[in-house]
């Protein structure tokens, strides 16, 4: 009797283990796929980005609308195409177990605005209509021996001294900025090695994609720029691309300063 009792500990205690050892297992990511398509048609969309902004990484559709992408349960998908309202759609047990799903996109009706051509009068003789045309340049200050330059904006007098005091006392503003969203932006160096996330910002103005990504909104990363001595206008007109390289540089140079 002793022996057979001490034989059901052993087979409880052995499965017990392995239960245990299973749930401590890491989740294996999968592949998932699907087809997207237009939700009035059902015309198949090629060349819309999907991005895992779990992973932060990503894919396109093919000509047929197929994509396959690394996701585990609970990743979130990010789905954009011009013209088309962006989704959000979240990973579930099912789509991993039965495979391919439809995805349908939605166009949005744009209206444009009414566009002033010039609002500038021109005369029609070159030397005078030169310097009646108004130029919108911007300067990015560097000094020897720092790694980065800084935006001053516009030539003006006191460019210079907004980007020495950005230079000389650069803690302040930088704590201020991205203590809070260390978790967010510690994603910026995944998103620059991705070549499919790189191609789809050069292409976009947007911020949409960037602040899926980052999870913050517009105005947020209007300020992170602002503070990180970018001009209005590069904040208003550079892609996507750009604005992650610069606040991904602006980080990086957080980064720094905090460790010291």
């Amino acid at each position: 009797m002793k022996r057979i009792l001490l034989y059901i500990t052993l087979l409880l205690t052995g499965i017990i283990s392995y239960a245990q050892d299973d749930i401590s297992k890491p989740q294996e990511t999968d592949v998932v796929s699907g087809k997207v398509l237009n939700a009035s048609t059902d015309k198949k969309l090629e060349n819309v980005h999907i991005v895992n902004l779990s992973q932060v990484i990503g894919t396109i559709t093919n000509d047929e609308g197929d994509f396959s992408i690394q996701a585990k349960v609970n990743d979130t998908l990010y789905f954009s195409y011009i013209g088309y309202k962006p989704l959000k759609i979240r990973v579930t047990n099912d789509w991993v177990k039965f495979g391919e799903v439809k995805i349908k996109m939605t166009e949005l009706g744009i209206a444009l605005e009414e566009v002033v051509v010039a609002d500038v009068q021109l005369t029609g003789y070159l030397e005078i209509d030169a310097k009646r045309i108004p130029v919108y340049n911007n300067y990015r200050y560097s000094i020897s021996g720092l790694d980065s330059g800084y935006e001053g904006g516009s030539k003006q007098p006191g460019a210079v001294n907004k980007v020495l005091g950005a230079i000389f006392n650069p803690a302040d503003f930088l704590y201020n900025t991205f203590s809070k969203r260390s978790k967010e932006l510690r994603k910026l160096r995944k998103m620059k090695k991705d070549d499919k996330i790189r191609n789809l910002l050069q292409t976009k103005f947007d911020r949409e994609t960037l602040m899926a990504l980052l999870q913050v909104d517009r105005l947020d990363i209007d300020e992170i720029l602002r503070n990180c001595n970018y001009s209005v206008d590069f904040i208003k007109f550079a892609n996507d691309l750009q604005i992650l390289d610069a606040i991904s540089e602006c980080y990086e140079e957080y980064k720094v300063l905090d460790r010291k």
